[in-house]
């Protein structure tokens, strides 16, 4: 067995699961997957190591969010990920740009907040990844700053249906500005990073730099918005305001032809 083997790090397939909480069976199925790297073989016994334990926490935190397994095998293939500090640098980032905290709350409060006759509003909600259903009729707001919007908007006496709308829309639009910026990361940023072989001493610049990303896009997200607002209230009413005017044009002066 090799040295790095001795330490006492390494686990079996059986010891890894007791330990992690995963089953062997979905061990198994994630290497299958290319999800888990293989483990190192000695005596025809396979062994894991603390990478191999860092990235299956990594995949569960993961789908307790909703993530599906084809979304994470791209995040980790996309990064390259087979070291810890890759595992830490995607937990680094996810936190960066998702750092809301969740709540729970309860369906009678959820359809007193929204003035909901049926709880078909909720399962759009679910859809939509907004709400996460708990059992015992809890659910988990995954962004309760979304749904305080709506739920703002449906106290303006505008139907939660209408608000739901505006947010799915707006999710839309986001998701290819999120697009922009992840690409922008990665072939401006990662790639050069990845390429140079990941030097130890460049790690703090790239994270700076994903801090740095994510105040850059909040504030040119906002400035876009206000713009693309501002311009769309003048094409809009100046439409409106030269149709009324000729619809209601000033009447003729007796006499005067027409």
């Amino acid at each position: 067995m090799s040295e790095e083997l001795e330490h006492g790090e390494w686990r079996t397939i059986d010891e890894l699961a007791r330990a992690s909480g995963v089953t062997v069976r979905n061990i198994r199925a994630y290497q299958a997957r290319g999800l888990l790297p293989p483990p190192q073989v000695q005596a025809r016994t396979g062994y894991y190591g603390p990478g191999h334990e860092a990235r299956l926490e990594l995949i569960k935190d993961l789908q307790d969010e909703g993530v599906k397994l084809d979304t994470i095998k791209k995040l980790l293939d996309t990064t390259g990920g087979s070291t810890e500090q890759v595992v830490h640098f995607i937990r680094t980032v996810r936190g960066l740009f998702g750092s809301e905290q969740r709540q729970i709350v309860s369906l009678a409060e959820l359809i007193e907040r929204f003035q909901a006759t049926d709880t078909a509003i909720l399962k759009r909600g679910q859809k939509m990844g907004l709400l996460r259903e708990l059992g015992d009729d809890q659910y988990e707001e995954v962004s309760p700053r979304l749904m305080s919007a709506a739920a703002d908007l449906t106290g303006l006496g505008i139907p939660i249906e209408r608000s739901l709308d505006v947010v799915e829309q707006m999710r839309k639009h986001a998701d290819g500005i999120a697009k922009t910026y992840v690409d922008l990361f990665l072939g401006e940023i990662w790639q050069p990073f990845d390429a140079s072989g990941r030097p130890s001493d460049q790690w703090p610049r790239v994270y700076e730099t994903i801090e740095a990303l994510r105040r850059i896009s909040g504030e040119a997200m906002l400035a876009v918005l206000e713009l693309a607002v501002s311009e769309r209230l003048d094409v809009t009413f100046g439409r409106d305001i030269a149709r009324n005017v000729k619809t209601y044009s000033a009447p003729a002066p007796d006499g005067a032809d027409t």
